[in-house]
């Protein structure tokens, strides 16, 4: 089989296969980027790059129901879920658009020799985007959209099982009006994609992906000097600290989990609970999650057959090890995995530490906001959190002792298509979306005027 393949999640059927590039096309390709790079991003203004992302805002949207379509097929989601992630995307361009300008202009200095000083945000160059399955659309929108606009070019290299989204946003952005080799799609070779890193016409890299392959990538931009922005995994705690409406946590801990299948980054993935609310929660929860229906579209297959295997395993092992299963028989049929919750976990166990991708919570329980802190802490991600608590202040001072990059405050997942992502730990360094993931890959020009 090809190493680039449309497979079927739901059937196992292979659909499409692509060829990996030659390195005569990985050559073209990186030629491409640094021509349009040295010939229109540097003589183009923001609002002239600004003004195509805002017609690439509407392909999304005018082509949704085709681009669900595609991502369906290859990774599974549920549909609804699939148009939602065109349109979020489309929101995604449509905020760097309007943002560009003010975002990019001049940061003046006050400095002690009074001199005129002000940084000025420019392109940096090619930079090379290593893309995930998980948000086909999403993932690549977050990265290129504001890139492209600040004034570099991107090669992305998108998921192997993701060949045909990755050519429809290839064809969105020429169809919006971006230039040949503003937006560069590859379908490289992991050898190919170290050459690239190592090549002196790219800048930096973006990685979105796991841990392990994140140290990778790390490693062999550091060789090259190479700025880096990883966006790895992340084992989210959903604290339910202080409600009057159980019924409203339930809900809403029950979308952390289930968004997307479970096979979320930032899904909350450790349901905590305080211990006067434990007995209501859980029965609740347990209830909820069984109540979830694949026939009618509340989640989808697991994205490939390897998933759905090392997800049970996971599960497998936590069980030998004197975990409890709650509701779900870790017996998926085919790629469709019956949502799960786990409790009596402990910290000896492998699965305390370790990410669960795919629709599989822990559920704990704790007697205090110390003991909550404590266990949210002890997981080596730190990507994002829920804290549930009717005392916004209580729940601020939590939320500060959190270590993570993100805290939201009575709701899973409050982010826009302009707030930052992005966290700490092995859940990687940078940010993107808003100014500051603008910002990641910008040339920081300083500019100094004697009196």
């Amino acid at each position: 089989m090809s190493a680039f393949a449309v497979t079927d999640p739901a059937t196992g059927t292979i659909h499409a296969e692509y060829p990996a590039a030659t390195d005569a096309e990985v050559e073209a390709g990186l030629g491409a980027a640094q021509k349009t790079y040295q010939e229109w991003s540097r003589t183009t203004t923001v609002a002239e790059r600004a003004a195509l992302a805002k017609r690439l805002a509407d392909l999304f949207v005018e082509r949704k129901d085709k681009l669900a379509a595609i991502i369906n097929r290859e990774m599974g989601k549920p549909l609804q879920q699939a148009i939602g992630e065109a349109e979020f995307s489309g929101s995604i361009a449509a905020a760097f658009a309007e943002h560009a300008e003010e975002w990019l202009a001049d940061e003046q200095l006050e400095v002690a020799d009074g001199l005129r000083s002000f940084f000025r945000y420019q392109g940096l160059g090619v930079i090379l985007g290593i893309m995930p399955w998980n948000y086909p659309y999403y993932q690549v929108a977050r990265f290129a959209i504001p890139n492209i606009i600040l004034g570099n070019t991107v090669i992305v290299r998108h998921a192997s099982q993701c060949p045909e989204s990755a050519l429809a946003l290839e064809e969105l952005f020429r169809d919006a009006g971006f230039p040949e080799g503003a937006y560069v799609n590859l379908f490289a070779t992991h050898q190919q994609i170290s050459d690239i890193i190592a090549d002196d016409r790219v800048q930096g890299v973006s990685l979105t992906g796991s841990e392990q392959v994140g140290a990778i990538v790390a490693e062999q931009a550091g060789r090259a000097l190479k700025k880096c922005v990883l966006e790895l995994g992340g084992a989210d705690v959903f604290l339910v600290l202080d409600t009057n409406d159980v019924d409203l946590a339930v809900k809403k801990a029950v979308m952390g989990r289930m968004g997307n299948t479970g096979q979320s980054c930032n899904g909350s993935k450790r349901i905590v609970v305080l211990d006067k609310y434990f007995d209501e929660f859980s029965e609740k929860f347990k209830a909820a999650i069984a109540g979830q229906s694949y026939e009618n579209g509340d989640f989808g297959p697991m994205s490939s057959d390897s998933a759905t295997k090392f997800l049970a395993s996971q599960v497998q092992g936590a069980l030998d090890q004197g975990a409890e299963i709650l509701v779900g028989n870790n017996e998926p049929k085919g790629n469709v995995f019956t949502p799960t919750v786990i409790t009596s976990i402990t910290p000896s166990m492998d699965v305390y530490s370790e990410e669960l991708f795919g629709p599989v919570a822990q559920l704990y329980k704790v007697s205090s906001d110390e003991e909550a802190i404590k266990l949210a802490n002890s997981s080596p991600y730190g990507l994002g959190s829920v804290v549930i608590c009717d005392d916004v202040d209580r729940a601020e001072r939590v939320g500060n002792q959190l270590d993570v990059g993100m805290v939201f405050v009575g709701a899973y997942d409050l982010s826009g298509a302009d707030v930052p992502f992005g966290g700490v730990k092995k859940s990687g360094y940078g940010r993107e979306l808003g100014k500051v993931g603008m910002l990641e890959f910008a040339n920081k020009k300083l500019f100094r005027f004697a009196k």
